[in-house]
């Protein structure tokens, strides 16, 4: 379907943010509508968790961009685009014929069944974790999978519960460097994508709980290596990757 035939078509709706969040280069609001074709972004401190019609759940860390192509919440039909930054998914489960919930970003295809998982974008490489369900991530073009810890078929990989895998253009001698382990990796990306208002225990909208805290100092970045900008302290860092209610 084109644009045109999709413009107006209800996807969703935005839950919560935090400042700047925007929808089509327009200042964004809690409650917001969403549609198809509309194009979510979060600058250097903002963030934003948005409800999709099926019950899905996305939240975008800062500096992020993810556009809804599509969202059928009747057929199952939900196509994602991502051109950079980082995404938490949390997908109900695909039970019609030819359903799917599919993210493409520039060198990857992530298709989910049902599923919690994380997707990081950045200078040249996705990152894919899955904390619950299954995810299969197939390389696009040229892309290389490299640092794979799931099961590959194929051109495709598939992830489990504290699995990931890194797609790059190149891979370095050796494999991309992963100056984190994988546990804290997964640990940082629920931080980085939580959207609870500093001093408020419940985020608007609700889920919140289940979607991290804002913690101050957190900075998680994705290049030619993976690594952490700061190392955790306290509960935050002992929560386990695959539980989704990780605060």
């Amino acid at each position: 379907m084109g644009q045109s035939q999709a413009a107006g078509q209800r996807a969703g709706q935005i839950d919560a943010m935090i400042p700047a969040v925007s929808v089509n280069s327009q200042t964004a609001q809690v409650k917001e509508p969403l549609q198809w074709n509309d194009l979510l972004a979060t600058a250097q401190n903002g963030r934003v968790r948005a409800g999709l019609a099926d019950g899905s759940l996305i939240s975008l860390g800062s500096n992020s961009q993810l556009r809804i192509l599509q969202h059928d919440a009747a057929s199952q039909q939900t196509s994602l685009e991502m051109d950079y930054g980082k995404v938490r998914s949390q997908v109900v489960k695909i039970t019609k014929p030819g359903g799917k919930f599919q993210i493409t970003t520039p060198n990857a295809v992530i298709g989910v069944i049902g599923t919690d998982f994380l997707a990081l974008v950045d200078n040249g490489t996705t990152t894919v974790m899955c904390f619950q369900g299954q995810v299969s991530v197939t390389p696009s073009g040229s892309a290389q999978a490299a640092q794979n810890t799931g099961q590959t078929s194929g051109n495709s990989i598939t992830l489990g519960p504290g699995q990931m895998v890194v797609i790059g253009p190149v891979i370095p001698p050796g494999g991309f460097q992963v100056a984190n382990t994988p546990t804290g990796l997964m640990n940082a990306g629920i931080l980085d994508t939580g959207v609870i208002q500093p001093g408020n225990p419940v985020a608007q909208g609700g889920h919140g709980l289940r979607w991290g805290l804002i913690t101050a100092g957190v900075a998680l970045g994705v290049g030619v290596g993976i690594a952490v900008g700061e190392q955790r302290s306290g509960s935050g860092t002992k929560c386990p990757p695959a539980a989704p209610s990780c605060p």
